[in-house]
C-alpha cells in the first residue's frame, strides 16, 4: 500500500509541475518553481495595472472613446479572479475569465448575462476543472453590440458572479 506521506508527495509534485508549466518555468527546483511563479504572478499584476491605467488615461484624454476599434480591454481582478473585456470592432465581444477555484455552474449564470445583453455567444472555451477558465466571443447582433460597450459587458459579468455566489452559498 502506498502510504499517505507518499501520497501527499506525490500531489506536491503534480501540482509544482503544473505551476511550472502555467509560468513557463525552466526551473527544476522546488524553491526555483515557486520564485518563478512568484515573479511571473507581479509581472501580470503590473500589466493588469499598465492595463488599467492606459484606460483610465485613454477615458480622461478622449472622455470615451468613439471609434470602438481603438478601444482597450477593460480589466479587473480579485483576489480570486481576473475579468478582461475587450471590444472586438464592432463584431462584439472578447470576454476572458480566470478564477483559482473551479466555481460549479458559474458558466451559466455568464451565459445568461450574455443572453439578458442580446448578445451570441459566437465561440466559447471553458474550463472547470480545477480552475475556472472561459474564454467567450459574444456579438452577432449588431444593434446590441452598437449599443454597449466593454465596460457594460463587464459589469453584466460581475453581476453574473455576484448572483452565482448569493446561490451558492
Amino acid at each position: 500500500m502506498v502510504s499517505r506521506e507518499q501520497h501527499r508527495s506525490a500531489a506536491l509534485y503534480e501540482k509544482l509541475q503544473l505551476l511550472r508549466s502555467v509560468t513557463n518555468s525552466r526551473a527544476v527546483n522546488d524553491t526555483s518553481i515557486i520564485i518563478d511563479a512568484s515573479n511571473y504572478i507581479k509581472e501580470l499584476k503590473g500589466k493588469v495595472e499598465r492595463l488599467n491605467q492606459d484606460i483610465a488615461s485613454s477615458q480622461n484624454s478622449t472622455g470615451r472613446c468613439k471609434n470602438r476599434h481603438q478601444q482597450l480591454p477593460v480589466v479587473h481582478t480579485t483576489s480570486q479572479s481576473m475579468v478582461t473585456v475587450e471590444t472586438l470592432e464592432n463584431k462584439g465581444f472578447l470576454v476572458n475569465m480566470l478564477s483559482q477555484t473551479s466555481c460549479p455552474g458559474l458558466l451559466v449564470f455568464v451565459l445568461q448575462a450574455f443572453e439578458d445583453l442580446g448578445l451570441n455567444v459566437l465561440e466559447a472555451r471553458a474550463s472547470c476543472k480545477d480552475t475556472f477558465r472561459l474564454e467567450a466571443v459574444g456579438g452577432d447582433n449588431v444593434q446590441a453590440v452598437e449599443n454597449i460597450d466593454a465596460e457594460v459587458v463587464k459589469q453584466a459579468v460581475f453581476q453574473a458572479i455576484r448572483n452565482w455566489i448569493s446561490t451558492s452559498t
